[in-house]
């Protein structure tokens, strides 16, 4: 890496202080390179994970840093599950109406949702996102939306049908986000 003339290959962020990685980490944001996912934290007395989970924007912009070439590489790659996770997020949040707000959920037990849609201060959809055609959620899901008190979930997958999977929590393919999230 080349940094202001300094050849290392060191990543940036390694030998500086929480401050300035996060001051960086700002800027990334702010030049819509980066998009920082921040946690919900509802008034309850559990152990919440308090950091933000931070995902590229562009998910061709992570292949290439990854040097992934082609849709098979991506599949096989340990990072294509993060890759579809940020890209369902990108997708969600470009939908949403500005009175809503995303967010994340996890605790240490293990309630764990990948966004939160909030509205006010009231969780109003749990959204999990999974690269697979046959997605299942997974019992911390489930926990978190008791956690919160969400009435609705719904699973973001790469498949075709959208369908039922409780009479509260739906599949529903990310190119039919739109006209689920508008209804």
């Amino acid at each position: 890496m080349d940094f202001n003339g300094i050849k290392s290959k060191t990543p940036l962020f390694i030998g500086v202080s929480p401050p300035t990685a996060k001051y960086y980490l700002d800027i990334l944001e702010e030049t819509f390179i980066v998009r920082q996912l921040l946690p919900f934290y509802p008034n309850i007395k559990k152990r919440i994970v308090k950091s933000p989970k931070v995902y590229l924007r562009d998910s061709g912009l992570l292949h290439t840093l990854f040097s992934i070439g082609s849709k098979e590489e991506l599949l096989g790659h340990p990072v294509a599950g993060h890759s579809w996770e940020g890209f369902a997020i990108e997708q969600i949040v470009n939908i949403l109406s500005k009175k809503f707000n995303p967010y994340f959920y996890r605790t240490s037990a293990g309630a764990e949702v990948d966004l939160v849609i909030v509205k006010g201060d009231k969780p109003v959809l749990c959204v999990e996102i999974k690269l697979s055609l046959s997605p299942l959620p997974t019992q911390g899901f489930f926990n978190a939306m008791n956690d919160l008190n969400c009435k609705e979930g719904i699973i973001v997958y790469p498949g075709d049908d959208a369908y039922s999977i409780k009479h509260n929590v739906k599949v529903i393919p990310v190119m039919k986000l739109s006209n689920y999230l508008h209804s």
